[in-house]
C-alpha cells in the first residue's frame, strides 16, 4: 500500500475485527458512507486442521462488524442512512459442490457447504441477511468464484504454481487434477463489488464470477505453459507437476451465473484467464522479494 500512503483520503489501523469496542469506535471516528467486509479466513486446507479460526474470523468478526454497523447507521439521520451501505464478501463455496450437468449456481441456489471454511462463510451470510430483514440495516452479499491475481498468499494455487515453478520445486495437483473451479481476476472482482456497492438495491445477492471455468489440472499446464513462454527456462515446468493425496471431502465443481449482476448493473469481467495470468505471472517475476519475504 505504499503507493497511497501519502493519500489524505487514506488510513491503516491494524485491529481484530472480534474486538466489537475497537471496530465501534473506529467506525464512529472515520464516519464512513460504506462498510466493505473482505475480512476472513479463506483457506480451506486450513479449516480442516484447525477450524477454530474460521468460526472465530468469519462467523464472530462478522457479527462483531454488524452491530458495529449498526449502532453507527442508528446514530445518522435520514439522509446519510439512506446512503449507508454494509457490503459483506463471500464465496461460491456456499453452494456447495456441482456435477458436470448441474446448472451453475445463482443468488437463488440453496446452501450446501461441505468444509468448515464454506460453513463459516455461510454463516456470516446468514447472519448479515438477518441483520438487514430484522434491524433493517442497509446490506448487500457477494458471491465470487475463485480470486487470483498479484499479491495473492502462496497458500493458493496459482501463486504457488508460479513460484514453485520459478524456483524448479515441485508443483502439488490434488488427486487426479480434475476438480473444477471458475476464476475471476481480481480487479475485475473489485469493479462488481465497488458498481454494486453504489447502484446495488439493498438487501441483494450478486453472484460474481469470471466465467473460465477450469480443471486444477488445466490451470497447471496453461500456468506452465505461459511461464515457459515467457522465460528462457532450461527445465520444463510440467515434469515438475506431481500428484499429492487429496484434500478431505474436496469439492468437484464450483461455477456461478452471473447474469443477475450484468443485466441489472452491466458490470462483466475484462480479463480473460489467459490475459489475467499474463499479468499475474509477469508481477510474480518482477516482484519475488514481495513473494520471498512472507514465503
Amino acid at each position: 500500500l505504499k503507493d497511497i500512503e501519502q493519500n489524505l483520503k487514506y488510513s491503516f489501523k491494524k485491529l481484530n475485527i472480534q474486538n466489537q469496542d475497537e471496530i465501534t469506535t473506529l467506525i464512529l471516528e472515520s464516519k464512513p458512507r460504506a462498510i466493505l467486509n473482505f475480512a476472513a479466513e479463506s483457506h480451506v486446507d486450513r479449516s480442516i486442521e484447525g477450524p477454530e479460526n474460521f468460526i472465530n474470523s468469519n462467523i464472530i468478526g462478522t457479527y462483531s462488524l454488524l452491530e458495529a454497523s449498526l449502532q453507527y447507521w442508528n446514530s445518522l439521520g435520514e439522509k446519510e442512512k439512506d446512503n449507508f451501505r454494509f457490503f459483506h464478501i463471500s464465496t461460491d463455496e456456499v453452494f456447495g459442490s456441482l456435477n458436470m450437468s448441474d446448472e451453475k449456481s445463482t443468488e437463488d441456489s440453496p446452501y450446501r457447504p461441505n468444509s468448515p471454511y464454506s460453513a463459516s462463510k455461510a454463516a456470516s451470510d446468514h447472519l448479515v441477511r438477518a441483520w438487514h430483514h430484522t434491524f433493517e440495516l442497509p446490506t448487500l452479499i457477494s458471491n465470487c468464484t475463485n480470486n487470483y491475481g498479484p499479491r495473492q498468499h502462496q497458500e493458493k494455487l496459482i501463486p504457488l504454481i508460479i513460484t514453485n515453478a520459478l524456483e524448479n520445486k515441485n508443483l502439488p495437483i490434488y488427486g487426479d487434477g480434475k476438480n473444477i473451479r471458475d476464476w475471476l481476476y481480481v480487479e475485475d472482482h473489485i469493479d462488481a463489488v465497488l458498481l454494486a456497492s453504489i447502484k446495488g438495491k439493498v438487501g441483494q445477492t450478486f453472484c460474481i464470477g469470471g466465467g473460465e471455468e477450469k480443471t486444477n489440472k488445466e490451470v497447471i499446464f496453461q500456468t506452465c505453459e505461459f511461464l515457459e513462454k515467457y522465460l528462457d527456462l532450461d527445465y520444463s515446468c510440467t515434469n515438475l507437476i506431481k500428484n499429492v493425496q487429496d484434500r478431505p471431502g474436496h469439492d468437484f465443481r464450483y461455477a456461478i451465473d452471473s447474469t443477475k449482476i450484468k443485466k441489472e448493473l452491466g458490470w462483466k469481467p475484462s480479463e480473460t484467464f489467459y490475459s489475467g495470468i499474463r499479468k499475474t505471472i509477469e508481477w510474480y517475476i518482477e516482484n519475488e522479494s514481495w513473494w520471498r519475504e512472507i514465503q
